[in-house]
């Protein structure tokens, strides 16, 4: 009886996970000091709450989710993730890409990351306004439509509570400052948190 509680008593993320991040410049810490960014703060938070997991931050500014499907098939080979956190589109849209190559694009990579039993959390991004409301709304539901479609966990909007403060960006207005990054994380953790259980 007592091994039976103490089995059960042991913390629910004990097996040690492997996470790539897979994202632009939002996810790269464009602009920023090394470490100051919200995946180098996940990195720290994990180590913070005795969750084992490796981090790779695969993320590469300026990329679209394009060239995120040319590179996962090799980082999926490499890493053998078990959770794939895909932030990309935003590049896409600001070139006026094409809705649905971006919608095929994403959906190539869900599906070779869930091919090789990867969990895959889906990172939400809104455009700024002056690229049209029609364009703009589209661009932002095809996270939600692609995450109910697929089934996937979804990070609705990484940018959520920075977005409207103008003082959290950069000179560019595009990325966030430092002091915005934890506030980045946590819209990320508690979407990512339950794929770390076991």
């Amino acid at each position: 009886m007592l091994l039976a509680f103490a089995v059960s008593a042991l913390p629910a993320y004990s097996a040690s996970k492997t996470i790539v991040v897979l994202g632009d410049s939002l996810s790269a810490e464009y602009g920023l000091t090394r470490g100051k960014g919200w995946v180098a703060l996940l990195e720290q938070r994990l180590q913070q709450k005795n969750i084992t997991a490796t981090v790779i931050n695969a993320s590469i500014s300026g990329d679209t989710t394009s060239g995120g499907k040319a590179r996962l098939g090799q980082l999926l080979d490499k890493y053998h993730p078990d959770i794939v956190i895909i932030e990309l589109g935003g590049n896409d849209a600001l070139r006026g890409l094409s809705l649905n190559a971006s919608e095929a694009n994403f959906k190539s990579m869900i599906e070779m990351a869930t091919a090789k039993h990867t969990k895959v959390l889906l990172v939400g991004m809104r455009i700024p306004p002056n690229y049209g409301p029609d364009y703009s709304e589209r661009f932002f539901s095809l996270y939600a439509k692609l995450a109910k479609s697929m089934k996937l966990a979804l990070v609705p909007f990484l940018l959520e509570g920075v977005a409207e403060k103008i003082e959290l960006f950069q000179a560019d207005r595009i990325h966030p400052v430092a002091e915005a990054h934890p506030q980045i994380l946590n819209n990320v953790w508690p979407h990512l948190l339950p794929l770390l259980g076991k």
